[in-house]
């Protein structure tokens, strides 16, 4: 859990300085689950910088609760949490000597967003909060005020989470917080997840990540992990502590780190890279007379392919359907083995090309609309699909055919800005297995939008 702040303060001399405003969001890694914000009289003069960079002043602070009053407040939303402020060390100073001047000692970890930012997203122009937030696309409101301030490192938290791929962020907070050895059934972990779409992480009470997995509905997977009575089941309720998880909205999204996350992390208890998440593939070849000819076959690492597929017979089916969508010969495309003409073509459903009565350029043009329909190869294009929250969607980003990676955007930036685009994306390796799972969502979700960036 984390507590996502901002402090406005009269400026003044070191340690000197008072709190005119602060604003705390509590933070589950998705959402915010509780807030608190007040204006605080500090009990001495503004600086006149400080008034004229906030628009807080002596006046507006006359009648507000001093210190003392919102302590307790600030004391229970901040507890079990871990501080997250940009430029914490600056907020959390100021938050520890306001408390110490009541006696109290005020101890919490901190996260600093400005090191994680640099970190994480490095070769900004700049890290001040304003000017990142701005070009990372995410919209900011009340500059230099607590709450627009502090909303906007919310959303920025939630940009970096995404992007550490390592999840030390979120290892850290598990081991910060550990949690009694449930009953067999895990029935408070399996109370906390939410029916989603994401990636899961179940970890041991070190934080150490055991399993990951992918789900359209995050609760109901964890749940059939914790009733579940196979060896496997019995491992995990036997060692997992903790769950955590990230909302992906999108099921591409959540299998593209899936894939990713095992290959890097090698849970125990993922089996080996998951090796054959598809066994066939589609080709193409020139026949004698000149004729493109699809054929599907075993995959085969030294060729490239057109697409992908989990099995022959999935292959074979999306053959059938091409041949009626585009209007192609089933002898062309290996569905039927004849010497002569095709069946389609003796119920007039071929226009021959099987015996060399329609012309190679007709054929191949439909042929060729096909590939193009079904291959990124050489392609620069973003695929927009769901993103985690009403007004945001997701982009995966392929370039010159190779997937390179993807992030999240709000729909009030448009994603064709190549700079706010690369800013977002987090970086992901291209593989066959990526190349995959995205051709065959994109066979699968034939309404998904997908923007050239040629």
């Amino acid at each position: 859990m984390y507590a996502i702040l901002d402090i406005e303060t009269t400026g003044g001399k070191y340690n000197e300085e008072g709190i005119t405003e602060i604003a705390i969001y509590k933070f589950d890694g998705h959402e915010v689950v509780d807030q608190f914000i007040s204006l605080v009289n500090p009990e001495r003069e503004i600086q006149p910088f400080v008034v004229n960079l906030t628009g807080i002043n002596n006046t507006m602070l006359h009648s507000a609760p001093k210190f003392y009053e919102v302590a307790k407040r600030i004391v229970e939303i901040t507890e079990d949490c871990i501080l997250v402020a940009h430029n914490a060390q600056f907020d959390y100073r100021i938050l520890s000597t306001e408390f110490k001047r009541l006696g109290f000692d005020y101890d919490r970890r901190s996260l600093c967003t400005v090191e994680l930012s640099k970190k994480l997203i490095p070769g900004q122009d700049s890290y001040s909060l304003g000017k990142l937030v701005r070009s990372l696309g995410i919209p900011v409101t009340d500059r230099h005020r607590a709450s627009g301030d502090a909303i906007a490192t919310v959303k920025l938290f939630k940009l970096l989470l995404s992007k550490d791929t390592d999840k030390q962020i979120v290892s850290d907070a598990v081991r910060l917080n550990p949690k009694r050895q449930l009953e067999p059934r895990h029935i408070d972990i399996i109370a906390e997840m939410p029916s989603v779409t994401g990636v899961y992480y179940m970890h041991d009470e070190a934080g150490k990540i055991l399993y990951i997995g992918k789900s359209n509905n995050i609760k109901k997977r964890i749940n059939q992990h914790f009733t579940g009575t196979d060896r496997k089941s019995k491992k995990i309720q036997a060692k997992v502590t903790e769950v955590t998880y990230e909302a992906t909205g999108s099921e591409l999204v959540a299998l593209l780190k899936e894939s990713e996350e095992i290959k890097r992390v090698k849970p125990i208890f993922n089996r080996a890279l998951r090796r054959s998440i598809f066994t066939h593939a589609l080709y193409s070849f020139e026949d004698e007379e000149g004729y493109i000819n699809l054929k599907i076959d075993a995959a085969d690492g030294r060729k490239k392919p057109i697409t992908t597929f989990s099995n022959r017979m999935s292959g074979k089916s999306f053959l059938s359907k091409a041949v009626e969508d585009y209007n192609l010969c089933q002898k062309l495309v290996g569905l039927y083995k004849t010497k002569s003409s095709c069946f389609k073509y003796e119920i007039k459903e071929c226009h021959g090309a099987c015996i060399g009565e329609e012309s190679i350029e007709s054929y191949n043009e439909r042929v060729k609309a096909l590939i193009e329909k079904n291959s990124y190869a050489n392609k620069n294009m973003v695929i927009i699909d769901k993103g985690r929250d009403v007004d945001e969607r997701s982009a995966i980003l392929i370039e010159n055919g190779v997937f390179k990676g993807l992030g999240f955007f709000n729909l009030n930036y448009q994603i064709t800005n190549i700079k706010v685009l690369e800013s977002i994306i987090t970086p992901m390796k291209n593989n066959r297995h990526t190349q995959h799972i995205i051709q065959s969502y994109l066979r699968r979700n034939k309404r998904l939008k997908c923007i050239s960036l040629d």
